[in-house]
């Protein structure tokens, strides 16, 4: 279980570009992680584009917006083009960060028990600790709420 304070597991994905990311590259750089879903999804979507809508008050600060999912990079190219998102999207089909920050858990949807990504965001400062944990996060609201915190 992670905690504030804690290391953040480093991890190295795809892009939709397919340009490895490793997570440590942006040390000296506060990063905001943020685990959602299913890409072109409503939820999904708003969060999206409330980071897009954000993300130059989030390059004013020097903060670093990077969205994971577990959809391919054929997934994430279209979506980031539909929606014009300006910030990092990975692609993780093998679940390795997606479990690594325990945001796979057990979920309902629709009265259907499954296991899923449950939306979570990670501020990271800039020595690669875990600097705040935002749980169950909304979709329409999680970009500004970050924006407040900083």
């Amino acid at each position: 279980m992670l905690e504030v304070g804690m290391k953040a597991p480093d991890f190295t994905l795809k892009d939709k570009d397919g340009k490895e990311v490793t997570l440590s590259d942006f040390l000296g750089k506060k990063v905001v992680l943020y685990f959602y879903p299913k890409d072109n999804t409503p939820g999904c979507t708003r969060q999206a584009c409330a980071f897009a809508g954000a993300y130059g008050q989030f390059q004013a600060k020097g903060v670093e917006v990077i969205g994971v999912s577990k959809d391919s990079i054929a997934s994430h190219v279209k979506f980031a083009e539909k929606y014009n998102l300006p910030f990092i999207l990975l692609s993780d089909p093998e679940l390795a960060a997606i479990k690594a920050y325990g945001v796979w858990k057990e979920k309902s949807l629709r009265g259907k028990i499954g296991l899923g990504v449950v939306r979570t965001t990670f501020i990271i400062d800039e020595k690669g600790n875990i600097e705040k944990i935002m749980p169950k996060v909304k979709p329409d609201t999680n970009a500004a709420e970050i924006l407040a915190e900083l």
